[in-house]
């Protein structure tokens, strides 16, 4: 078993709950978490309560709590270049924080997009250090080219791009940026990892595995996780 097939096979052993507590009918919310493959209890609010909010806990423990200005980030997933997020970054942060570490099924490129986009801000807001990143074909990596263009020339972050041909011409040529061939051991799956230059606050990371119906996987922000996702994509 590959390091990235090991990642993958622990997060899918962590004991998450996941709790919807609601008005009325399920609604939207619930059926994104329904459609993830995640396993979600629900409880009734009277018509008189609060809006519709979930209790997320890890390991019998409260990892966290979002309310539905938090959840709607889950249907609409913002695609906001690096350093370009104020007006939505605290929200989808707090997002980002809650689920970490929960594996979600069927995941679509817009979802995967969304979470790299929250690890290359942080990246970029943090200004150095090294981030490795994989989107499993250079086809994908052309798509990113200008937000990876402003990561490279904005900061001094060493970046790290796999899965691409280190020959092809159409690549950015930028210092800062270099690329590595790929391999079957991680072509399949869509990765980021951002160190935190050593600050183990800032460290963050992404490893998800293409599927027949998407992608499943996960996000997180513990340090050893994401050092082992980067291990993973250096080979």
């Amino acid at each position: 078993m590959t390091t990235l097939e090991s990642l993958l096979a622990d997060a899918q052993t962590r004991n998450v709950r996941i709790t919807l507590y609601q008005r009325g009918e399920t609604g939207s919310i619930g059926g994104w978490f329904d459609s993830r493959g995640v396993d979600m209890e629900r409880r009734s609010l009277p018509d008189n309560g609060p809006e519709s909010f979930v209790v997320i806990e890890r390991d019998g423990g409260f990892a966290g709590a979002l309310g539905t200005a938090e959840l709607s980030w889950l249907l609409e997933p913002p695609i906001v270049r690096p350093g370009d997020r104020n007006g939505m970054s605290a929200g989808y942060s707090a997002l980002f924080d809650a689920l970490d570490d929960t594996v979600f099924t069927a995941m679509t490129r817009r979802e995967l997009l969304a979470v790299s986009r929250e690890i290359e801000d942080r990246a970029y807001r943090t200004g150095t250090g090294v981030l490795r990143v994989g989107f499993q074909t250079a086809a994908a990596f052309d798509a990113q080219l200008d937000a990876y263009r402003a990561l490279a020339t904005d900061t001094t972050l060493e970046i790290h791009v796999h899965s691409v041909d280190p020959d092809d011409g159409a690549l950015l040529d930028i210092e800062g940026i270099t690329y590595h061939e790929g391999g079957d051991a991680i072509d399949q799956y869509w990765a980021l990892a951002f160190d935190g230059d050593g600050d183990d606050g800032r460290a963050c990371g992404l490893l998800a595995q293409e599927r027949t119906a998407g992608y499943d996987g996960f996000w997180t922000d513990d340090a050893a996780t994401v050092e082992r996702i980067s291990a993973g994509l250096a080979g």
